[in-house]
């Protein structure tokens, strides 16, 4: 994919401050043309120390010395361009993060749903940029409160969640399930006895939700391989790092991706794109419907 915005000016370091790795900003440059040509994320010159400091460790074990020689050598290894990437993606997230998402879902979206399933009927749920995994655990706790037999029949019932990441490092942590303890604290304590265990001084997300979420590695701005339509997609606070082309292209994608009538919950800071806000209707706090065909 190339590049689709104007390429940033030249980067700069903090005045003095020393380097282990030569980093010019023609390197900031052709590195910021990398990352949005891979995933849409706009890495401007001010990024320029955090660019370093995330890909010295790479440029470190991959024992080169300079980050031309980086940049070269990820132009031919695509696993090491998959650690690049992996390293300058943002993973921040929480345990019942903007909760209001999560009260709005059980109102509003999981009765009917769940009324489906007693049915026989299918849903599907998508956490797209699920990262570390705390979004879809969320969902899944939320869903089923402190009754073990509501996961059970899930299980058995066709219910699918599909959790997605660009980072294949960080869906490999989201699959084990496991935290540190301070990681756990924002989660209510009658959830945290029900669905977490301590293990090994962190704490485990139960097997039965574990099973419950189908982890997949998928590029927001490349081909997605579903072809059906979702009930509900939480799409949050990835399209902060975009530009405006690259979220309404995701947008209208996101909305065809909808089922008429399923919620789209997106983060607490981005908005929908004019040319996309008609398809849906607002229904909270960055909540919105899609609207029936």
């Amino acid at each position: 994919m190339s590049a689709l915005a104007a390429r940033p000016g030249p980067a700069t370091m903090p005045a003095g401050r020393p380097t282990e790795f030569a980093f010019s900003a023609d390197d900031h440059r052709r590195i910021a043309d990398f990352v949005y040509g891979e995933a849409g994320i706009l890495m401007p010159p001010g990024k320029a120390q955090l660019v370093y400091g995330r890909l010295a460790p790479r440029v470190r074990a991959c024992r080169l010395t300079s980050f031309a020689d980086y940049i070269a050598h990820i132009d031919r290894d695509a696993e090491e361009r998959q650690r690049a990437i992996d390293a300058l993606t943002t993973n921040h997230t929480s345990f019942f993060r903007e909760a209001h998402h999560f009260d709005h879902f059980l109102e509003h979206a999981w009765p009917a749903l769940d009324g489906r399933l007693a049915d026989r009927g299918r849903v599907r749920i998508w956490s797209a940029a699920c990262s570390s995994g705390e979004e879809p655990y969320t969902l899944l706790m939320a869903m089923c409160g402190t009754q073990r037999g509501v996961g059970q029949r899930l299980a058995r019932s066709d219910f699918r969640l599909l959790a997605t990441d660009l980072s294949t490092e960080i869906l490999a942590a989201a699959a084990a399930g496991r935290y540190a303890p301070d990681t756990a604290k924002t989660v209510p304590e009658p959830l945290r006895r029900t669905w977490m265990r301590d293990v090994d001084h962190q704490v485990e997300v139960d097997p039965l939700l574990r099973e419950l979420c189908a982890f997949r590695k998928l590029n927001l701005l490349e081909d997605w391989p579903m072809r059906g339509t979702f009930d509900a997609i939480f799409c949050r606070n990835v399209m902060i790092y975009f530009d405006e082309p690259t979220k309404e292209r995701l947008q209208t994608r996101l909305a065809d991706r909808l089922a008429p009538g399923g919620f789209l919950y997106i983060g607490h800071s981005e908005r929908l794109s004019p040319s996309v806000a008609p398809r849906f209707t607002c229904v909270g706090r960055t909540t919105f419907q899609k609207v029936a065909a």
